[in-house]
């Protein structure tokens, strides 16, 4: 039986959040979409006679996303016209770029895998359908939103791969704030292109997005995915595909051209329409808007402005600061987050520095102790204030814990301040009020106690009160331990170091 290889091209459009529409001054934004035609003109209606203007801004944010994702720009290009007929479209046509996009031949690397670009063109958006019943209603407050479309090289051969991929170029997008990239809300839309073919009888032809035969052997069709609407829908999405062409394929079936949408509640992909190819959009120039020249002095401009974006963040985030890969994706993920952590890194610092309790300087103390500090800040920020965050639906912008606060917060939990159950309570005072860490911890009497002649007064009491528990730990009953710890904890009203209440419940039962 042949061994197939999944081929799979990614194709995404993501609105740009320009203050205007692409070709006319309409405001631009998600939010103006929510009532229907409210935010349109003759331009985005197509009236007879109107023409469209060029938004400059969409035009250089284009050229930004192709220098962060190392794109060669082109110097000249032109927008054309797409025709195809659709209820949504109210030109008959849309205005998109075909053979001189602004933007072509990048690369992103995935996992250490360098994922090839193909183009990344700009195109205005279309209207919405808004089906109910036996009627269909049209709303083109969306149509005219500037829209980039990004098309990978067919190197993409896992559904793991094409998420990964598209996650990363949504970071991408946010962290030059060009897009908001909100699956949920069809800012972003992620569209797989997904064929099988039979290993060692294909070359992908970088660069130009084709796949070639070798010999005389005759390619499968590729099928083009739709309505994904999030990352776990689109990882489902392809792997049911493979799955279904792969079953078709040794079934001897022939696999059609075919565009097919996601059925979430089936999770399965449905037959929408037969794919069209480039020939059916009649593409030719757009006759009403001229030709760009695009500058070096633009470019070196808008390079210039290129923050650290994630894939290099991410890399220094493990190498500079010690945390666990994991750990460090999660944070960079959000350039708010990541930039939570740093701060509150240098603030860590520079408490500790200040404190008596710790020796040497900024250097020595990170030399010494900084992957126990990384360690620590990633376990609160991760599985602690995660946790709040997503439960009040706040983000990290919005909460009311500082980084400052957070830094004051981990060196109380560094330096046995608290204990954990303490700092629990200490983290939730914090978000709720936004107070300082000591003040709540002083104010709520939540210090951990260190008077060790008085938890030895304490664990006395304890062993003389339960004779028979203590007797069983000493037969070799461990769990016997964990009870009189227990009754520590409880004793000292949570303020206790467990490990130290351990400690000398061993040293007392020998």
């Amino acid at each position: 039986m042949a061994k197939y290889i999944p081929v799979i091209g990614m194709e995404i459009h993501a609105e740009l959040k320009t203050e205007t529409k692409m070709f006319c001054t309409c405001k631009n934004g998600y939010e103006l979409q929510k009532e229907p035609n409210k935010n349109i003109c003759p331009i985005c209606m197509a009236h007879p006679g109107m023409l469209p203007t060029i938004n400059e801004q969409a035009v250089k944010w284009t050229i930004l996303v192709g220098l962060a994702l190392d794109m060669q720009i082109a110097r000249q290009t032109k927008f054309d016209r797409k025709n195809y007929f659709y209820p949504d479209l109210p030109k008959g046509y849309q205005i998109s770029q075909y053979d001189k996009p602004i933007t072509f031949n990048g690369n992103l690397s995935i996992a250490g895998k360098d994922i090839g670009i193909t183009r990344i063109h700009l195109e205005e958006d279309t209207g919405q359908l808004s089906h109910g019943g036996s009627s269909s209603l049209v709303d083109l407050s969306r149509a005219g939103t500037p829209l980039i479309e990004l098309v990978t090289d067919p190197v993409i051969t896992s559904a793991k791969e094409a998420k990964e991929f598209c996650q990363i170029y949504q970071q991408i997008l946010r962290y030059l704030e060009i897009s908001d990239a909100n699956m949920e809300k069809g800012q972003m839309r992620c569209e797989a292109n997904v064929s099988l073919q039979e290993e060692g009888k294909f070359v992908v032809k970088n660069g130009v997005s084709t796949v070639e035969p070798l010999l005389d052997y005759k390619l499968n069709s590729k099928v083009e995915l739709k309505n994904i609407n999030s990352f776990k829908a689109m990882e489902r999405a392809v792997e049911y595909e493979i799955k279904r062409q792969t079953k078709a394929l040794d079934s001897g079936e022939e696999i059609i051209q075919e565009t097919r949408g996601w059925n979430e509640d089936k999770q399965k992909t449905v037959s929408q329409r037969i794919k069209e190819t480039a020939a059916d959009y009649r593409y030719f120039p757009e006759p009403d808007l001229p030709p760009l020249e695009i500058s070096e002095e633009l470019i070196k401009e808008l390079e210039a402005t290129l923050p650290e974006l994630p894939p290099q963040k991410l890399e220094r985030f493990v190498s500079q600061f010690g945390f666990k890969l994991e750990d460090a994706k999660i944070l960079v993920s959000d350039k708010d987050l990541a930039s939570f952590a740093e701060q509150a890194i240098s603030e860590l610092i520079g408490w500790l520095v200040s404190l008596p309790e710790t020796e040497g300087t900024e250097e020595e103390i990170w030399d010494r102790e900084g992957k126990k500090l990384t360690k620590v800040i990633s376990n609160w920020l991760i599985s602690r204030l995660f946790k709040h965050l997503n439960e009040e639906k706040v983000s990290i912008r919005d909460s009311k814990i500082t980084p400052e606060n957070f830094a004051e917060f981990i060196t109380l939990i560094y330096h046995n301040k608290v204990n954990n159950l303490s700092a629990q309570k200490i983290l939730e005072e914090m978000f709720k009020t936004g107070d300082s860490p000591i003040s709540i911890m002083e104010n709520k009497d939540l210090g951990q106690t260190d008077d060790s002649e008085e938890l030895e007064k304490i664990i006395d009491r304890i062993i003389d009160n339960n004779k028979k528990i203590a007797d069983e730990y000493r037969a070799g009953k461990e769990v016997a331990l964990k009870f009189l710890m227990g009754q520590g904890m409880k004793e000292t009203k949570g303020k206790a170091n467990p490990q130290t209440i351990e400690s000398i419940l061993k040293k007392k039962l020998k």
